[in-house]
């Protein structure tokens, strides 16, 4: 786990992190690219929607547990609904959860200490 500003650039800063992750236990490509596209989603949801812990900080973590790769966002704010947009092409913005739904083999919400939400992809 780690705690990371609640900014606009935070994204990339986590990515990095993730992305030395998983490249050091021997992911392939195109899973850690997808896996960078699901944790973007879920901090540019939290920054653009969510509130700050009292230190102006979210809790980032990933783990890899039986061939599964979990990765959660959480930030203090509370969060009323969250559901998947459709696509359309003519909308700027609001496409985060359903590319997390599309990319992500499972997704969840908990709102139990603020809102967080996690994802799993098989790495199999």
């Amino acid at each position: 786990m780690v705690r990371l500003p609640f900014e606009s650039s935070t994204p990339g800063i986590a990515r990095t992190k993730l992305a030395a992750f998983l490249t050091l236990n021997r992911i392939d490509l195109p899973m850690i690219d997808n896996a960078l596209i699901v944790l973007s989603e879920m901090i540019a949801n939290a920054v653009a929607h969510g509130t700050p812990d009292q230190d102006g900080t979210m809790e980032i973590a990933w783990s890899i547990d039986d061939g599964l790769l979990n990765l959660s966002v959480r930030d203090a704010g509370r969060c009323a609904e969250m559901v998947p947009r459709p696509f359309d092409e003519d909308s700027l913005g609001g496409r985060g959860l359903s590319i997390i739904s599309r990319v992500a083999d499972k997704w969840s919400v908990d709102l139990t200490r603020g809102t967080c939400v996690r994802a799993e992809l098989a790495l199999a």
